[in-house]
């Protein structure tokens, strides 16, 4: 199953603050691309143990402006 969730990453102090809103999944790094990253990673972790009903596409790593 291919999904594709939305990322929105914001800086706190030193660190990005990724959150992916359809899941609840949150994760940081010291760089955009850390955060991005892990986050990634925490919601393949979550979504192995809690599973969605919905199907999406990979995340889109391609900056949004704002």
């Amino acid at each position: 199953m291919t999904s594709t969730f939305t990322a929105v990453v914001h800086k706190e102090d030193d660190l990005y603050v990724a959150e992916c809103p359809e899941v609840g999944s949150v994760s940081q790094g010291e760089s955009i691309e850390d955060a991005m990253n892990n986050l990634q990673e925490a919601t393949e972790l979550y979504l192995e143990e809690f599973l969605l009903k919905q199907t999406y596409r990979p995340f889109s790593k391609d900056p949004i402006q704002a």
